[in-house]
């Protein structure tokens, strides 16, 4: 996935975040191993190589979301 600095994903609120977090957190750590998610969190904030991994993930993660949010009309239907 292309990265744009000028996109990025600002969630509402915590449980957002949360929830957003919780889609990407397995397969972050898994294509980083011996990494969390946390601790790209803790170091974004100094660092621009892990802010824009950071932004990338949550991008994943936002994509994940709009995914289910689009099937779950569907899965009503059913």
């Amino acid at each position: 996935m292309l990265s744009n600095s000028h996109h990025h994903v600002d969630p509402a609120n915590d449980a957002k975040r949360t929830y957003l977090e919780s889609l990407i957190r397995e397969d972050f750590e898994r294509c980083h191993p011996g990494e969390t998610l946390d601790d790209v969190k803790r170091r974004a904030p100094f660092s621009k190589e892990d802010k824009g991994l950071l932004r990338d993930w949550m991008a994943v993660a936002a994509t994940r979301a709009a995914a289910e949010q689009a099937a779950l009309p569907a899965r009503l239907a059913a």
